[in-house]
């Protein structure tokens, strides 16, 4: 049983806030598997690499120049071939592109390693759509979250609006649709619950229930293993 925690779902359950907590909670390493897919889409589109590009897109995977930092006056930033493009990651056009660019088997293969090379002591807090079937299937602890859609699109809208950017949440729903059914269809590690997850639904629930209720699953799994505070 490996010390990680996999937190699962479609975009917009609130699987990459939980996991932030969590991880600061616990005291161990976070991966947000997302922002490596949203990375390499924005080093497509630098590139001029068409999305559906899948042997240039795997190779741009195997060497995508990238770091993730963290700054006191700037919080997390990440950058991409020596530019800071935090900005652009979280926008609608670069989760879009990133849905599209992870639907690609050969690309998923090139990242795997990489992601499973964040897991270092003390343990790993694992945030994406394929962590607990795919990238840690032995994982000691495996969440799936979920929530409306209509519930998901009106977070997404406040989020954008906060970044000061307008989409209409009819959009927004539009497009989380259609990201879902892309993710649940593609051939390689398609979006689906593992067989040993356990699922939240978050529709109804603020983020310090949900992280309440992680706690003390991770408690419960490992007892040993965690300094809860």
């Amino acid at each position: 049983m490996d010390l990680v925690v996999c937190i699962d779902g479609p975009g917009g359950s609130g699987k990459g806030t939980i996991s932030r907590f969590v991880a600061e909670k616990l005291g161990w390493h976070i991966l947000d598997s997302g922002a490596l897919y949203r990375v390499l889409a924005i080093a497509a589109i630098h590139h001029g690499v068409e999305l559906d590009n899948e042997a240039a897109i795997t190779l741009l995977a195997a060497h995508l120049d990238v770091q993730f930092t963290f700054e006191q006056d700037k919080g997390s930033r990440v950058i991409l071939e020596g530019e800071d493009v935090s900005e652009q990651l979280r926008t609608e056009e670069t989760g879009t592109a990133a849905s599209k660019v992870a639907a690609l088997p050969d690309v998923r293969q090139a990242l795997l390693k990489r992601q499973q090379a964040f897991l270092q002591e003390p343990g790993l807090v694992a945030d994406g759509r394929d962590m607990g079937t795919k990238v840690f299937p032995n994982a000691g602890l495996k969440i799936f979250l979920t929530a409306s859609a209509v519930e998901r699109a009106g977070r997404r809208h406040k989020q954008l609006k906060d970044m000061g950017n307008s989409v209409s949440i009819a959009t927004l729903s539009k497009a989380i649709e259609e990201r879902d059914e892309r993710d649940r269809r593609r051939s390689t590690s398609p979006l689906i619950m593992a067989d040993d997850a356990i699922e939240i639904d978050t529709t109804s629930l603020g983020i310090r229930e949900v992280v309440e209720k992680v706690m003390i699953l991770v408690e419960q799994r490992f007892p040993e293993s965690c300094s809860l505070s």
